[in-house]
């Protein structure tokens, strides 16, 4: 089984910002998978369904994005899911908005919440890193990923969404090699 998690902030004041698409991603993959993440559980909201035939549990940590680690810790052992069995989608400033990278590991980048889950459970998992852009030059990096989308940005959501949504099936159902090589060569959504 699969864990799919989704790091973002709790709450109606952030639901459309930057720092949500993990969220957003989530939403966008569980439905594919015919699963509601509603079901409360170790400071998380989850749910399950399939993906390509194989079981997945979706979680979205209901911490702020600091304290993401601690709801994954306890579902992956609860559920004794084995850290390979790991995605997390989150967003990413490094890389251009309308693009995504997969990959296994690497630092945290700076992102609180990849960072508390290096804390507590390790690196070795698979990350979806979904393109915010970087911020204009006088803007602080918190800032901008906890502003909304631009409308241009807003417009072009819903491609960018279905392509996480399209890497997370792409690692369950043929793993991260095929889904790295196929998707971080990819044009933009």
């Amino acid at each position: 089984m699969h864990l799919v998690v989704g790091l973002g902030n709790p709450g109606a004041r952030y639901a459309r910002t930057r720092h949500n698409v993990g969220f957003l991603a989530v939403e966008r993959i569980a439905a594919r998978a015919g699963a509601s993440v509603e079901k409360k559980l170790y400071g998380a909201l989850v749910g399950d369904g399939a993906l390509s035939g194989s079981k997945v549990m979706f979680a979205m940590p209901q911490q702020f994005m600091n304290l993401s680690g601690q709801p994954v810790a306890s579902i992956l052992g609860f559920y004794k899911i084995p850290m390979p069995e790991l995605i997390v989608v989150h967003d990413d400033m490094d890389i251009p908005f309308g693009r995504l990278r997969v990959r296994v590991g690497g630092g945290h980048g700076g992102h609180n919440g990849i960072r508390d889950i290096h804390r507590l459970v390790g690196t070795d998992f698979v990350r979806v890193r979904v393109g915010v852009g970087r911020p204009p030059e006088q803007m602080d990096p918190a800032d901008w990923v906890l502003a909304p989308w631009s409308s241009a940005e807003a417009a072009a959501l819903d491609p960018l969404l279905d392509a996480a949504a399209d890497a997370v099936e792409s690692v369950v159902r043929v793993g991260v090699t095929k889904t790295m090589n196929t998707f971080n060569a990819a044009p933009s959504a």
